[in-house]
């Protein structure tokens, strides 16, 4: 028991490390996405066929990549054309255009389930389509759209393991980093497990919470 305790002192540090920047890319990459995904999603509703049709064609195109096919066009290929990325810049990058696919279709979603009664009134009032969006749609959209939300944090938080395939000492290749040199696979990776659990239960309790409040 000792001996366990001391391999969790002398890992730990190690793996908190890690555990920083997988917070830091997967809090820049909800950034990025967040603003991205809300960009396609009122292109989509906006009315405006050419706009639909390009970010019908952008979302339909990011849905289809593999997340680490785009950090490894990033990450690899990028430079080729004169831009070279950092790993952790790279990883933000390819998790929040990603995902920004996934948030699209979240938001509108919610933007299409705002009550149409609501929105012939606010045109009924003299409303330009981006005051109704911004006072009468976005408000209530946005209540409709955090659990899901909530959700897609999650599944971008354990994505963002994909990272340490460019290299970035995220917590799972710092454990696997750990558990090479060490042998202690059982240990390290049960920590690894316990660490990404800490960071997700909060979400997922945040998520039931909301669920639960915008009950009818």
């Amino acid at each position: 028991m000792l001996v366990l305790l001391e391999r969790i002192r002398e890992y730990f540090p190690i793996l908190l490390q890690g555990a920083w920047l997988t917070i830091l890319v997967t809090l820049g990459s909800l950034a990025l996405s967040t603003v991205l995904g809300m960009v396609w999603a009122v292109m989509r509703v906006s009315g405006i066929r050419w706009l639909a049709n390009i970010a019908t064609t952008i979302v339909n195109l990011l849905r289809g990549i593999p997340i680490i096919v785009l950090l490894f066009f990033l990450y690899f290929v990028m430079p080729d054309f004169g831009l070279s990325l950092s790993a952790v810049q790279a990883s933000i990058l390819g998790l929040g255009i990603a995902y920004s696919a996934y948030q699209s279709e979240n938001f509108r979603a919610g933007i299409e389930a705002v009550d149409h009664g609501q929105v012939e009134a606010a045109r009924a009032m003299g409303m330009g389509w981006p005051l109704m969006m911004r006072r009468v749609v976005l408000p209530q959209a946005v209540k409709i759209v955090l659990p899901p939300y909530g959700n897609i944090m999650i599944m971008m938080l354990k994505d963002s393991s994909q990272a340490s395939t460019i290299t970035v000492a995220e917590l799972a290749l710092q454990g696997k980093l750990i558990a090479t040199s060490t042998f202690q696979n059982a240990t390290v990776f049960s920590m690894v497990a316990v660490m990404y659990l800490v960071m997700c239960v909060p979400l997922i309790l945040f998520v039931r919470h909301l669920e639960k409040r915008n009950k009818p």
